[in-house]
């Protein structure tokens, strides 16, 4: 049985657009995970927050944040400019940086919707080591310029019953250069929102993430 660890809670405000953010580090942290979410989402999504406490069972911090103000937010189109997210995360992932506690940890990116348009652009062209990505039900369709340039190791999660994202996600897994996976989840839809199917994501994440980046966390990261 996993024991849980225990676990810092802290909200923060980031950046000059004073994003807000909820980190959360469990001690003898084995990576930090960046959380990007979809449209009509915020920090707070209840299926990120699910995942993330998962993630925090095997010893991963986590980092969920919202992509824009709440004014921006007013604007819907501001949730499919991918630039725009992009740029945001990268200043999420640079503030990481600034905190101790968090700074020298292997560092993998978790993209839902329309936020793993983020996740790929800032995968393209890394501020920092990137060593794990996976997608739930990413919107890959809207960033395909940049996917032949993402060589993290990239698990892709759609739902089987997502029609519109399936073949998407699928020319993804082959375009990227790392390594990649695609997972179809049978009977689920774009939120996983039937019976099991978010657990069933939550252990696949867990599974890339610990495979990519807990085995880094004893040693020394390269800068």
């Amino acid at each position: 049985m996993t024991q849980l660890k225990t676990i810092s809670t802290t909200n923060c405000r980031i950046g000059t657009k004073r994003l807000k953010a909820i980190l959360a580090v469990p001690e003898n942290a084995a990576g930090l995970i960046v959380f990007a979410h979809g449209s009509d989402s915020s920090y707070t999504s209840p299926r990120n927050t699910h995942i993330a406490e998962r993630l925090h069972r095997d010893g991963f911090a986590t980092l969920l944040f919202d992509f824009l103000t709440e004014t921006e937010a007013c604007e819907r189109d501001n949730s499919f400019k991918p630039p725009l997210l992009a740029d945001r995360l990268n200043e999420v992932i640079d503030w990481t940086d600034q905190l101790d506690t968090i700074k020298s940890l292997p560092l993998g990116l978790f993209g839902s919707g329309t936020g793993m348009t983020a996740v790929m652009i800032a995968a393209a062209n890394p501020r920092k080591p990137l060593h794990a990505i996976v997608s739930r039900g990413g919107r890959v369709d809207l960033v395909s310029p940049w996917l032949g340039q993402v060589n993290a190791p990239t698990l892709f999660i759609v739902g089987e019953r997502d029609k519109s994202l399936v073949s998407p996600n699928q020319n993804a897994t082959q375009t990227v250069k790392g390594v990649s996976k695609l997972v179809t989840i049978n009977g689920a839809s774009h939120l996983f929102s039937e019976t099991g199917k978010l657990d069933e994501v939550a252990e696949l994440a867990a599974a890339w993430f610990t495979t990519h980046l807990q085995s880094l966390a004893a040693g020394s990261v390269p800068r």
